[in-house]
């Protein structure tokens, strides 16, 4: 599909990450139990393993907060390429929102993050014109996932909603007045529900 999609593992009362996001702990404090159906908990099912198909399905570009890219916060003062790896999973050009200009990050497989200090207007701006006509994902996080929902961006919503309360932590609905999605697709598991909303055409 060409749309603007969003997948974002939540837990009951509303977080996508646990408190304290550091280096080591990357999700936040206890973030790792709202994403267990898709890092390895053994009991993930055959609905996990579908969600996880629409997670990883291919996009043209995506959009990301310098938060998810990384730990480093303030200047660049160290050199960082984000969490995954010499390979990371996208294959597209990514738009990282910050505050502090970088130059562009050519990784191996055909991920090149960019870094985008005009705000998300102008990161989704760039990210459909690099795109090529083969859709968008906003990758995360809480506050990137917020801006785009607040922009009305987003054409498919897919949330993963985990039977975990973490109490405190990022939430992705603050300041977001209305929901606008309607359910189009539901699997579950003892891990998680996946919930796939489109916004009505």
């Amino acid at each position: 599909m060409l749309d603007t999609t969003c997948h974002m593992s939540i837990s009951l009362d509303g977080f996508v990450a646990g408190p304290d996001q550091s280096r080591e702990n990357p999700l936040g404090v206890r973030g790792r139990e709202v994403h267990g159906w898709h890092i390895g908990d053994p009991r993930a099912t055959e609905a996990d393993k579908l969600a996880a198909s629409w997670l990883m399905r291919p996009r043209g570009a995506y959009v990301m907060g310098r938060n998810m890219y990384g730990p480093i916060r303030g200047d660049w003062d160290e050199e960082w390429s984000g969490w995954w790896g010499a390979e990371p999973p996208y294959h597209a050009p990514v738009f990282v929102l910050t505050h502090h200009a970088h130059k562009p990050i050519e990784m191996e497989g055909g991920t090149t993050f960019h870094f985008v200090t005009e705000g998300f207007d102008a990161a989704y701006s760039a990210a459909l014109e690099a795109a090529g006509g083969k859709g968008v994902d906003i990758a995360g996080g809480a506050s990137t996932v917020r801006q785009a929902l607040i922009a009305g961006v987003i054409d498919e919503l897919t949330l993963d909603i985990a039977p975990v309360l973490l109490g405190s932590g990022e939430r992705i609905f603050d300041g977001v007045d209305s929901f606008g999605f309607e359910p189009v697709e539901v699997l579950h598991s003892p891990l998680s529900t996946h919930i796939r909303y489109r916004r009505p055409s």
